[in-house]
């Protein structure tokens, strides 16, 4: 009987103990920078949604607030300010951004001091811009009188007279014009008009808030927002802690963990940029 020996080749240009070690990493990014980059992608269709519902509600109705009149205020009893408060805090959140770059930063040389000082920096801006928004939040509340149901702003279309609480004849307004409904020195403006033209001429109607569409989406997205925002200072401070420990230090991979919060940081900063523009700009 004939014995038969299998030869196997050898290919000496083939390194057979790496060939088991898996591929390359995709986009020679980790597991964990890939994973914070899909859900940042999914939650940018989830903000995507709520601002083209926003636009597509606002572009369809014949009267909107206007942004001028309704973010007009600022702390200390400031009036008459259009948008100065919202644009502080803009820059408040920018800034933020930059110094969470500079976290980033000193975090591939390895300076673990260097990366606590920038990650509080980060951390007070975060905090800063939720104060700020909670007391936007708070004015709107107790003293413009929005709320998810009502919105006391809005424009007339028809052309009218003012009528006073005493049934004179106040001042005139013509269609389209950005009379507002508003209360001012804790007296709502008036509540009736009279119809100067038209089939409706000479009849007194009652004033109507504006779409109370406005109060419902501004809360929810601002809100959403601010979520992201009060997560992002929560996730910056165990990362932080986990800094001044030393965790990361003897893993010496440049502070992967900060770079990926610091992924997250930027979204944030960069839908609040979407959010500025979409309710506060247009």
């Amino acid at each position: 009987m004939t014995e038969h020996t299998t030869v196997v080749e050898e290919h000496p240009e083939v390194d057979y103990g790496q060939a088991w070690q898996g591929g390359d990493k995709p986009l020679k990014a980790s597991y964990g920078k890939l994973m914070m980059w899909y859900f940042l992608l999914s939650d940018a269709f989830t903000f995507s949604g709520f601002l083209i519902a926003y636009s597509a509600l606002r572009f369809n109705s014949s009267t909107w607030p206007e942004a001028d009149f309704v973010f007009s205020t600022f702390p200390g009893g400031f009036h008459h300010m259009p948008l100065i408060f919202v644009t502080v805090m803009t820059f408040i959140l920018i800034l933020s951004s930059v110094t969470m770059v500079r976290a980033v930063q000193e975090g591939q040389r390895e300076n673990q001091k260097g990366v606590a000082f920038w990650m509080g920096l980060t951390i007070l801006g975060g905090l800063s811009f939720l104060g700020c928004q909670a007391w936007e939040w708070t004015n709107l509340i107790t003293k413009e009188h929005v709320s998810l149901y009502t919105n006391p702003f809005g424009k007339y279309e028809a052309d009218g007279v003012y009528i006073n609480e005493d049934g004179s004849e106040g001042e005139t307004f013509r269609a389209g014009s950005g009379y507002l409904v508003h209360k001012h020195d804790g007296h709502w403006a008036p509540k009736k008009y009279k119809v100067t033209s038209g089939p409706e001429a000479g009849t007194i109607k009652t004033q109507v808030f504006g779409p109370r569409a406005f109060g419902a989406l501004f809360f929810v997205i601002t809100g959403f927002h601010g979520f992201h925002v009060f997560s992002g200072v929560l996730f910056l401070l165990i990362i932080m802690l986990n800094v001044i420990s030393g965790i990361y230090k003897k893993r010496k991979n440049g502070y992967e963990m900060v770079e990926k919060i610091g992924l997250y940081w930027h979204f944030v900063d960069l839908v609040w940029v979407y959010v500025f523009l979409v309710f506060y700009l247009l």
